[in-house]
């Protein structure tokens, strides 16, 4: 595929969106209650992931316990037909075992752990589908399942991508944008600037970084919004369940 086609001179993608429009993003939570003590649902776009969290529970071996905090593990699997290719993906596989140790790094810093020493926070991730932006939307699907499971946090964790075409910053880069560009990942904890992760997986010229930086943490802001609807949402329904009980 030709990079002239990634962005068009009269502003175009190649999905029809502009440089700074998001994708369709939607979100559930709560969509594994009789299995998981957190779930969640996250579409961005055509990229699909389900999350399930099970815990704060006692560790299987003493090994992982630890007395000041919790301990956080994430197990990521990807279907093979989440890409056209249909591949197994192994959980040893390099790329596998770097978001998993990413997340994990992440959320330790943005869960309260240490609320719950000696127990353990189990996080299963299936991806379903993927199109561009997969560590993002996880982060997504894994804030949403441990707020559904009430496990504290300081705030929301939201996360999107953002590449750079040329000069032109690019936000929520779908598949094929991501074969072609530099891509960005960022996660910013609730309304603030500080970053609670960022995976850059190609070079970017430093004097594009602060405004390709800008843009992103406005989107998450935006994300965030989106996450909180769907909690208050489904907050609300609960709390009307229980009244007419």
């Amino acid at each position: 595929m030709s990079r002239m086609e990634i962005y068009s001179p009269e502003g175009l993608r190649l999905d029809g969106r502009r440089w700074n429009e998001l994708r369709r993003f939607e979100s559930k939570i709560n969509t594994h209650p009789n299995s998981s003590d957190g779930s969640s649902y996250v579409e961005q776009g055509n990229t699909k992931v389900i999350c399930m969290v099970q815990g704060p529970m006692e560790p299987s071996s003493r090994s992982q316990a630890d007395s000041t905090k919790a301990t956080i593990e994430v197990n990521l699997s990807v279907a093979s037909f989440s890409t056209f290719e249909r591949k197994k993906r192994s959980k040893s596989e390099k790329r596998m075992v770097e978001l998993k140790a990413t997340l994990e790094r992440t959320f330790e810093q943005s869960v309260m752990c240490h609320l719950y020493p000696r127990t353990l926070i189990q996080v299963d991730v299936t991806v379903l589908a993927q199109d561009g932006g997969l560590l993002a939307s996880v982060t997504n699907a894994i804030t949403l399942a441990l707020i559904d499971a009430g496990i504290a946090m300081y705030d929301y964790v939201s996360c999107i991508s953002v590449g750079l075409y040329d000069q032109t910053p690019l936000l929520d880069l779908n598949g094929l944008e991501e074969k072609d560009i530099s891509t960005l990942t960022i996660g910013v904890i609730g309304k603030t600037e500080k970053l609670a992760l960022l995976m850059l997986e190609d070079k970017i010229p430093l004097d594009n970084l602060e405004s390709i930086l800008g843009i992103a943490i406005a989107a998450t802001h935006r994300l965030r919004d989106l996450m909180d609807d769907e909690v208050r949402k489904h907050g609300n329904v609960r709390a009307s369940k229980l009244a007419k009980n």
